[in-house]
């Protein structure tokens, strides 16, 4: 075992993506609300995202993903034992979405549920995971993250509708000598949960005619609140997860930030004293696409070179509810 890596490590051995291919442009948005290229860009860093058909749901996105990461492990679907899936835009409030994985992976021995953590879910599943497979429940684990955004967009609301796209990322986990997860830090606080939140369509307010007229179904967000909270807590979920492992942020080769907002992004860099050089960036390719944004950056950055071997990897998430998350990886 190699310094620095804990006993019994869980690590990553597959991960894969989907992206829809539909792009919606900030151009297009400009025909349906009442925006500009200039105003998102300069507020957001988005320039585009990702919209799915009508006809996708987030299990279809979420099995494509898993399909890759799936392959680059050399498992099959028959192989897995948990499946978690990190959404908050699920097929239909039960069964889970996980268990509409399963199904359509055909994947017959795992255990699936769901995780609600918004913005952080990929990185809640994946430590969720993590701690299976190092009390030895379960010998493998696939992670993931999926969202259609899309469908809890209100696209008459100019301040929210440009920010959210759709997509899936995935990883497989199981004890690893390499890619391996060295620590951990999640939190919450639930004071300041009705700062960005979906209001109806649960027990607190079901669906009814006044819900739709008022449009209750979609996301409701209070924008500064939101960016204040994020750019305190993400640095500081960073900077904790490194202490656990005996670091400083210095040490961290690459930050993989939930792609919020290019300028809570560059603030929590400069919080951390990080240069920009550190961080993986896709915001403005693919907009917020809650759990599944740090799922697709991770993929991405690994994909394109950005990770290289003994690399501190970080990755780093904050979301409704609030809750927020880290995680620390030695490449």
């Amino acid at each position: 075992m190699e310094k620095g890596k804990p006993k019994d490590s869980v690590g990553i051995i597959g991960q894969g993506a989907y992206l829809p291919p539909k792009i919606l442009t900030n151009a297009d948005l400009e025909k349906m609300v009442d925006t500009t290229d200039e105003w998102i860009m300069t507020r957001t860093g988005i320039k585009e995202r990702r919209i799915a058909a009508d006809n996708v749901a987030t299990s279809d996105m979420a099995v494509e993903a898993a399909k890759e990461a799936l392959k680059e492990a050399k498992m099959k679907p028959e192989d897995l034992e948990l499946i978690i899936v990190a959404t908050i835009t699920p097929d239909m409030q039960f069964p889970s979405t996980a268990c509409i994985v399963q199904r359509k992976l055909n994947a017959p021995k795992a255990t699936c549920f769901d995780v609600s953590a918004a913005c952080s879910g990929f990185i809640f599943a994946m430590v969720t995971g993590e701690q299976f497979i190092k009390a030895g429940t379960f010998k493998n684990a696939l992670i993931v993250g999926a969202e259609k955004m899309s469908s809890i967009t209100d696209w008459q609301d100019r301040s929210t509708c440009v920010l959210f796209g759709d997509g899936a990322g995935a990883c497989v986990l199981t004890k690893s000598d390499s890619k391996v997860i060295l620590a951990s830090y999640l939190g919450s606080n639930g004071w300041e949960a009705d700062l960005l939140k979906l209001p109806a369509g649960g027990s607190a307010m079901p669906a009814s005619h006044k819900t739709i007229d008022e449009r209750l179904h979609y996301a409701k967000m209070s924008g500064s609140e939101v960016f204040k909270s994020a750019v305190r807590v993400m640095a500081e979920a960073a900077n904790k997860v490194v202490e656990k492992c005996g670091l400083k942020c210095s040490d961290i080769n690459c930050l993989i930030p939930h792609q919020a907002n290019i300028r809570i992004l560059l603030s929590v860099a400069k919080r951390m004293g990080l240069s920009e050089d550190r961080l993986y960036l896709n915001v403005e390719k693919y907009g917020n696409m809650s759990s599944a944004s740090t799922a697709i950056a991770f993929y991405e950055a690994a994909k394109k070179g950005r990770l290289k071997k003994n690399d501190i990897v970080v990755l780093d998430a904050f979301g409704s509810g609030f809750v927020w998350g880290a995680c620390a990886i030695k490449w």
